[in-house]
């Protein structure tokens, strides 16, 4: 049997992925979208080709449209790239965004994921997230990310955090996650 469909396939779908990542730098805006768009429908065979291209790459705005991608697919390989991304101290509003997503990108990994070691590994990064850093709104994004794992281990951390939490919007968010968690529970 000859297997040349299947390689050119694996081919053209490489050559896709390879467009739409180089699509990532345009300077209009709605083609970095749409291309961000196109790799989160390839899914699992896009996550490899942009991890390399996030390490590859030197372009913030690049590596926040990568980011944003992998936080959205929500697969394990991304996981530790994420992690870094949220655990990166930043200089600017921007980047600080970056951090937020993947946040959200590890909640997402971590309510998808049945391997119990990725989840706990999702739970202690975000459990970082968010009784550490000055920036409420990667509070705010560890917060709607722990929810959505919705494992028992997260109201320890949910709950030490609302006794710590000075900023009311962030307080707010606690008291409905974990509202929303007791309730479901």
């Amino acid at each position: 049997m000859n297997n040349e469909p299947s390689t050119m396939n694996k081919s053209a779908s490489d050559d896709v992925i390879s467009a739409l990542i180089g699509s990532l730098s345009h300077q209009h805006p709605a083609v970095p979208a749409a291309a961000v768009d196109g790799l989160v429908k390839l899914g699992s065979a896009s996550v490899n080709p942009l991890i390399d291209a996030f390490e590859a790459s030197g372009d913030q705005g690049v590596q926040a449209h990568i980011i944003q991608a992998l936080a959205r697919i929500g697969n394990p390989k991304a996981l530790s790239l994420l992690e870094d991304v949220v655990g990166t101290s930043v200089a600017n509003h921007c980047q600080g965004n970056v951090r937020r997503v993947a946040a959200r990108g590890l909640g997402r990994i971590g309510s998808l994921a049945k391997d119990a070691a990725i989840i706990r590994q999702a739970i202690d990064k975000l459990t970082w997230a968010l009784l550490t850093p000055e920036d409420w709104a990667l509070r705010y994004a560890a917060i709607a990310s722990l929810q959505d794992i919705a494992q028992p281990e997260v109201m320890p951390p949910l709950q030490q955090a609302l006794t710590q939490e000075s900023d009311r919007v962030v307080q707010a968010r606690l008291n409905r996650a974990i509202a929303q968690l007791q309730s479901s529970s």
